[in-house]
């Protein structure tokens, strides 16, 4: 069972069959003029609009790009060189995205100066610390919505109404968002928002920037001056008709994939938490996205719960998926306040509508199971430690097992 939708989606059949004849009969450059060229532009102009829609915005302000990722890179550079001579300041949270954080820390050896905001126990930042962290020289808020790695949604549309009393731009990247939750551009107060298509049971390699009208950015890319001139390059077509179906689809089933997959996300908390000693859930209880659910276990390395899981047969992540190759703790869970080594032991489930097929009861006991056996090797859980335990009959005082 795939569970590690929030590192990416299998494409719908209604998005492959859509894309398949774009690959071959349709292959024409949107730029030129003749039948096949002005096909592929009709194509590219159809998805434009759908996006739009999907997001309440208007088709000219929506530019295409290759994924999430540059779509970051283009609000958070195209902005800060656009009114370097107005301020060189920037605010975030110390949970971003790499594509936020990097970009960022980028920006920083040009002289920006960037406050990254506390997230507390719950995932979430407090509006009187971005108010207190505004100056003059602040010509930008980038926050995300909702967090790839525990699923706490930030308070988007009051983070918004500050940025425009202010005359601060203000993106957020909504990635992990679309799809799951509403994601309305004029309800959250943007100027930039970011998508990917592969989140959203589309294919990898595309996505979209919104850029409110009137809001100027440079261009990362030069070049032939396509998605009008903000992003060079001949457009992907076959995937550009994909993400559009893509969105059309994830808007017109929102309602009802959420209903559902809150109702497995909440079964799974439950039960995990009800059966496993000493598990926790990572995040705001209720303020979290409908699909991500992020655990942590006492005493074992989520990397190796992780291999028993997969060896099962269930494919899970801990930690960002993004980055699951590298081995020290996870920024966005240490920014939460735990121990590092709590936070080595962290599971990420991510939903998707599919995934009613699966059975909770048995996934939890598989869960147990795993635990219980790399508990039976962890030295932190079979020694007795400073822990506000009760008398135990087997192993005494502290007794962290029982």
């Amino acid at each position: 069972m795939y569970l590690d939708n929030s590192a990416t989606t299998q494409v719908s059949e209604e998005v492959f069959e859509e894309m398949e004849p774009y690959f071959m009969e349709e292959f024409g450059n949107p730029s030129t003029l003749y039948k096949i060229g002005r096909e592929s532009k009709k194509a590219l102009n159809l998805a434009r609009q759908r996006v739009a829609d999907a997001i309440n915005a208007k088709p000219d302000e929506i530019i295409f790009t290759s994924g999430g990722s540059e779509s970051d890179n283009l609000a958070i550079k195209g902005i800060a060189f656009k009114f370097l001579n107005q301020g060189k300041h920037i605010i975030t949270t110390e949970i971003e995205h790499p594509a936020v954080k990097d970009t960022l820390n980028f920006l920083e050896s040009f002289d920006f100066k960037v406050t990254y905001l506390q997230v507390y126990e719950n995932g979430i930042i407090k509006i009187e610390d971005l108010i207190e962290a505004i100056t003059p020289e602040t010509i930008l808020i980038t926050i995300m919505h909702g967090n790839n790695e525990i699923g706490t949604i930030q308070p988007i549309e009051e983070i918004g109404k500050i940025a425009r009393e202010k005359g601060i731009i203000f993106h957020t990247d909504a990635v992990q968002t679309f799809g799951k939750i509403e994601v309305d551009v004029e309800k959250l107060n943007v100027d930039l928002l970011s998508l990917s298509s592969h989140k959203i049971n589309g294919p990898k390699g595309v996505g979209a920037i919104y850029i409110k009208k009137g809001v100027r950015l440079v261009p990362l890319i030069h070049g032939g001056g396509q998605e009008r001139g903000i992003r060079s390059g001949t457009e992907n077509v076959p995937g550009i008709v994909g993400f559009g179906k893509a969105c059309e689809l994830a808007a017109s089933q929102l309602d009802e994939h959420y209903e559902k997959l809150a109702s497995i996300r909440d079964e799974l908390i439950e039960k995990v938490l009800t059966t496993i000693p000493e598990a926790y859930l990572n995040g705001d209880e209720e303020k979290r996205l409908p699909n991500v659910v992020n655990f942590r276990f006492k005493a074992i390395e989520g990397e190796s719960l992780i291999l028993l899981l997969d060896a099962k047969g269930y494919q899970a992540s801990t930690g960002s998926a993004c980055s699951s190759n590298k081995l020290e703790a996870s920024p966005v869970l240490t920014s939460l306040g735990l121990d590092p080594v709590d936070v080595h032991g962290s599971l990420r489930v991510s939903l998707a509508p599919e995934s009613d097929e699966f059975d909770v009861d048995e996934f939890v006991a598989t869960i147990q199971e795993a635990v219980a056996r790399l508990r039976e090797m962890s030295p932190l859980w079979n020694q007795e430690l400073d822990y506000d335990g009760v008398m135990c009959s087997k192993h005494g005082d502290n007794c962290r097992m029982c």
